[in-house]
């Protein structure tokens, strides 16, 4: 199945000059979620994880069935001030300005092996939090896994430069 034509491209969206790709019209489908979901699946089984870690707010939408399909438990990262316990943060820089990304203390212990979710990679920013996060928790990330790769805005090959496992389901361009 050709997933690429169940996102909707949006110009200008939410400011000038940028493309916004939708994921909304894939994950209405039922067949082409499962398909997703089942494309991810078969890619993180494969890397051997303890834990899976969804990057809000849409991370947590492919992380989840993710979880479920493969037994592995589902870390939630959330924005500033949305967890209630003890928590790491890691300052980051966005297009449109600066974001806080949080994970409770107790998600990941010591050597844990963490596959890192999300919807879409643009530049790394938040990706690139995401994994600072883990290694600040003892954990390993093992890799991420996307939905979208905007290809031309450099974010997966910035974290591949860095060392990390980078899979994408759909490539992009990103203006």
């Amino acid at each position: 199945m050709d997933l690429k034509k169940y996102i909707r491209s949006i110009q200008d969206y939410p400011k000038k000059g940028v493309l916004f790709r939708d994921i909304t019209t894939l994950i209405k489908d039922k067949g082409a979620f499962k398909e997703c979901i089942d494309q991810m699946s078969k890619i993180v089984d494969t890397l051997n994880c303890d834990k899976i870690a969804g990057i809000e707010s849409r991370g947590f939408i492919f992380s989840s069935p993710l979880s479920y399909n493969l037994s592995k438990p589902n870390i939630l990262m959330r924005k500033k001030n949305k967890l209630p316990a003890e928590k790491y943060s890691v300052d980051f820089e966005l297009e449109y300005g600066k974001a806080t990304l949080e994970i409770h203390k107790d998600s990941i212990s010591t050597g844990e092996k963490v596959i890192i979710v999300d919807d879409l990679i643009a530049t790394g920013g938040t990706a690139e939090a995401a994994a600072k996060l883990v290694e600040k928790s003892g954990g390993k990330v093992l890799g991420f896994v996307f939905a979208i790769n905007l290809f031309d805005l450099g974010g997966k090959k910035s974290l591949e430069q860095k060392g990390y496992k980078t899979f994408s389901l759909m490539d992009f361009p990103g203006h």
